[in-house]
Parts: structure tokens; C-alpha cells; sequence
């Protein structure tokens, strides 16, 4: 999470508290435009994590970061030949405000809850990979590569966690997990191809020039990654 999300979470979450949440209410219609409007607008208001209260008509938190997408997106709509619009409003009702901020804590929770399940799969593979002996700079790759994308997809579901759903402690407390396994699991692999290389050195040692121009190639096209 960045120090602009912790500080907008943190402001949310007073306004929260204090009842001055002001939401922003979007409608979007793009009967007529071409079908990519509409995936866009799609992708743009589900990555916002909006939720809606009718078809194409939703309700955000009234953010600066998430107002400022709301009006560049309601002036791609209109742009691209449909139609839009966005509301400020405010909920008086601290029952439909309760219910409102459940909702959006509950979509999050489930995208949360995803991450968990899957989270489980990262550790195995490298305890698995490590009990395997196959430490290697190559095996190291593919983790980190999976380790970049469970970071990518909790960075996007904190970005739209505006009302700090409690599961997203726990999804970050266990991505920290992940991260010293990742750690610990290339410190292994570095280690165990030094101790080769140190071995390989060491038994294979030259007596001559021409033994050490036989042996060196076979070496080196041993260790490249």
C-alpha cells in the first residue's frame, strides 16, 4: 500500500466514523456507442470497485482520486457517444450508510478471500521445489514472478478497499509471509549453486592447459541460467 492509500484509507475511514462520507452517484449509458465503450466503462467502474444500485447507475465513496476517474471517464463516455453522468450526494440515513459501506466491505472481503485460497499454492510449490533439492536461479524465476502478480492483485483490491475490510489485514500480514519465503527460498538457491560451482572448481581442478581448456566450457554451459 502506498503512503497516498494509507493516508486516503485513513481519511475515509473518519469521515466514516463522523458520518460525513459524501458519495458520488454515476449513471452510464452506452446504448448506441460501440461495444469497447462499454467493456471500457466496465472495467473502468468494476476497478473502482463500485457498487451498483440499479443497472448502468452506481454509487462511489466521493474521493479525490476516484472522483477525478469518475469525470474522466464520464467525458470518455461522452466522447465516444454515450452518455453520462455523475452526482454528488450525501446519505442523512446511517442504516442505508451502514448497509452501503457493508456492501462495498463485502465485495472486497471476497476478492480478499480469493487471495487466501490461493496463496496456500505459492508456499507449497516452494517447500515442495526446496525438499526436491531444485533451489535453482531458474525455479527462483517462476516464484518471483508469481509472487510480482499475488502483489499486483492485492495492490488493486486495497486501492478499491476504501472502508478497510478486516480480511485485508490478513491478506497483507500473509503477502509479508510470502515475501521471507521468497527470500529465504533465493538465498537457498544462491547458496546451492555456489556450493556447486565451489565443488565443480574444486574436482575438476587442471593439471595442464589443454585439461583446463577441456574442462572450463563444460563449467560454464553448466551453470548459465
Amino acid at each position: 500500500m502506498t503512503d497516498e492509500q494509507a493516508s486516503e484509507r485513513a481519511a475515509g475511514r473518519q469521515r466514516e466514523s463522523s458520518g460525513d462520507e459524501g458519495w458520488l452517484l454515476v449513471a452510464v449509458s452506452t446504448a448506441g456507442a460501440a461495444d469497447s465503450l462499454r467493456v471500457a466503462v466496465w472495467r473502468k467502474l468494476r476497478g473502482l470497485g463500485a457498487v451498483y444500485v440499479q443497472q448502468s447507475v452506481c454509487l462511489l465513496p466521493d474521493r479525490a482520486p476516484v472522483a477525478g476517474a469518475v469525470r474522466r471517464l464520464v467525458a470518455k463516455v461522452r466522447a465516444e457517444g454515450g452518455t453520462a453522468r455523475c452526482l454528488h450526494l450525501r446519505l442523512d440515513d446511517p442504516v442505508e450508510l451502514g448497509e452501503l459501506i457493508g456492501e462495498f466491505r463485502a465485495a472486497v472481503a471476497v476478492e480478499y478471500g480469493e487471495v487466501l485460497e490461493r496463496l496456500p499454492a505459492f508456499f507449497t510449490e516452494i517447500e515442495a521445489e526446496t525438499v526436491k533439492g531444485r533451489t535453482t536461479y531458474a525455479e527462483v524465476e517462476e516464484s518471483e514472478a508469481d509472487l510480482t502478480r499475488f502483489e499486483s492483485w492485492v495492490a488493486k483490491i486495497t486501492a478499491r478497499d476504501y472502508f478497510a475490510a478486516p480480511a485485508g489485514a490478513e491478506v497483507r500480514a500473509e503477502l509479508e509471509r510470502a515475501r521471507a519465503a521468497m527470500a529465504a527460498f533465493e538465498a537457498a538457491a544462491l547458496a546451492a549453486e555456489t556450493t556447486t560451482a565451489e565443488t565443480t572448481t574444486a574436482g575438476t581442478a587442471p593439471a595442464s592447459d589443454t585439461a583446463r581448456r577441456t574442462a572450463r566450457p563444460r563449467a560454464v554451459e553448466g551453470h548459465r541460467p
